[in-house]
């Protein structure tokens, strides 16, 4: 009985398995991407990503990085993918604390129906970058917006239509009352400038009916004092 025994065998001997694991790891290494079964590719998760750690060689000295070459050599048998390794992917992955790895199921495979997937190194997927980099900061939000948000989410389709027709009409009653004061300022405008003129006229006609009256009493003094020839 095989009790406690959590390795998967994947149908081979043990010079069989580590063979294929270590070509499937020089291959990861190599194309950043590979497409195999799903029983595969997690038995190669758990090969590789210690291989990974490894390379993490910042904060090594010399002597330990040459030593953690000649380990990961041991178990790869490929300097090509040695020199991959322990470059570009170790510059890559250098701050990222484990799970170097990502598997994504693809389907069942024609033939035996056997779940397919692919494996992938995290931090060589540019577009799932991308993706993180877009996702913005946690903020602190007030009651009343977390309320909103809510009620938004949880709303009908009935209830934001007639949400939408609400806020199109108070739309329109702001737009209403925007013309009903410029109106009413037009108004009293007007009506100022009437008031203003209907004054001036007003005392330009007491003006002009004043000024024949103190003709008219000129020429009577004029009259007298020749009728009398006092002067």
């Amino acid at each position: 009985m095989r009790h406690n025994k959590k390795i998967n065998h994947l149908g081979r001997t043990k010079a069989h398995r580590e063979a294929m694991l270590s070509n499937m790891a020089v291959s990861l290494i190599k194309h950043k991407r590979i497409f195999t079964t799903t029983a595969k590719a997690k038995a190669l998760r758990i090969y590789i990503e210690p291989l990974i750690t490894k390379s993490k060689v910042s904060n090594k000295t010399t002597e330990e990085a040459t030593h953690n070459r000649r380990i990961v050599f041991a178990q790869l048998q490929d300097k090509y993918a040695i020199t991959e390794l322990f470059s570009k992917v170790a510059d890559k992955i250098g701050d990222r604390p484990g799970g170097y790895t990502r598997i994504v199921k693809t389907g069942a495979r024609l033939g035996d129906n056997a779940s397919m997937c692919f494996i992938e190194l995290v931090d060589f997927n540019e577009n799932m970058l991308k993706d993180t980099k877009k996702v913005a900061a946690k903020t602190r939000r007030s009651r009343r917006k977390m309320s909103a948000t809510t009620t938004e989410e949880t709303s009908t389709p009935k209830e934001k239509a007639t949400a939408k027709k609400v806020a199109a009409l108070k739309e329109k009653i702001a737009d209403t009352d925007e013309q009903i004061i410029d109106v009413s300022v037009d108004s009293v405008e007007t009506i100022e400038s009437k008031e203003t003129d209907s004054i001036l006229s007003a005392e330009e006609e007491l003006v002009a009916i004043d000024e024949p009256k103190i003709v008219e009493e000129t020429n009577l003094g004029r009259r007298k004092i020749d009728s009398n020839g006092d002067f």
